[in-house]
């Protein structure tokens, strides 16, 4: 069995903490795993979000086993919880499974472009606030017949659809982010260097490839593809 030796303990709690949220919203959620050197990035889905998130994970030495110096694996992700070591700082990478289909189309590697517009760290958690309140106001003052399955999904559609700022980025991103801890507050001098714009580096940033959009955190990823922005821009891997 393959065994990831993290950095730290912090990183071993900040991974085990994604796991948890992940399984939250699916108990029997995947996650594809992707080492080289010592680079460790976690892809999941979160359920009802239609995103992807990225969290990245630094190691203590860089990934090898035998002959293989990269690693490229779909995993149960509350079996990879139930590895992970906080005190050791250790995670055992477990069996491969059969991978859902969004696990075969990941966000490209490259060719990212700054995109303006995006509201600083503080704004976008009021903005996921107010929404989810709009759906609860909007949803208690429907009459009990017309409190339908249908009727809930096509409120919260046009809630979460909706862009944020002067961007073409969905605010369901921004919930996905905020509820999988990404958007959390962060120290004053860390606040303000992610609100400092898409040039600094573990910053809060939003970027574009193709179909593709990413919000970038410092604490992780949340990537969203739409339809109709351009060349499809996919990476099949």
């Amino acid at each position: 069995m393959t065994v990831l030796h993290l950095a730290d303990e912090t990183e071993a709690a900040d991974l085990a903490a994604f796991l948890s949220r992940l399984l939250h919203y699916d108990r029997a959620a995947a996650v594809r795993l992707q080492a080289a050197g010592t680079a460790l990035a976690v892809f999941g889905r979160p359920a009802s979000f239609e995103v992807l998130a990225v969290r990245a994970v630094r190691l203590a030495k860089p990934y090898e086993k035998g002959l293989d110096v990269t690693l490229d694996v779909t995993v149960s992700a509350g079996e990879l919880l139930e590895s992970v070591d906080e005190s050791a700082a250790t995670a055992a990478v477990p069996a491969a499974v059969t991978g859902p289909p969004w696990a075969g189309v990941l966000p490209p590697r490259g060719g990212w472009r700054p995109e303006p517009g995006l509201p600083p760290a503080g704004s976008l958690r009021s903005l996921v606030t107010a929404a989810v309140a709009e759906f609860r106001s909007r949803t208690q003052e429907l009459a009990p017949e017309l409190r339908t399955r249908g009727e809930l999904d096509r409120i919260g559609r046009e809630i979460w659809s909706r862009t944020v700022g002067r961007t073409r980025l969905p605010v369901r991103a921004v919930h996905a982010a905020q509820s999988l801890g990404f958007l959390r507050q962060a120290s004053v001098e860390a606040e303000a260097e992610a609100e400092g714009g898409a040039g600094t580096e573990g910053g809060l940033a939003l970027f574009s490839s193709g179909a593709w959009l990413r919000l970038r955190t410092p604490y992780g990823s949340i990537a969203v593809r739409q339809a109709g922005l351009g060349t499809l821009g996919v990476s099949v891997r």
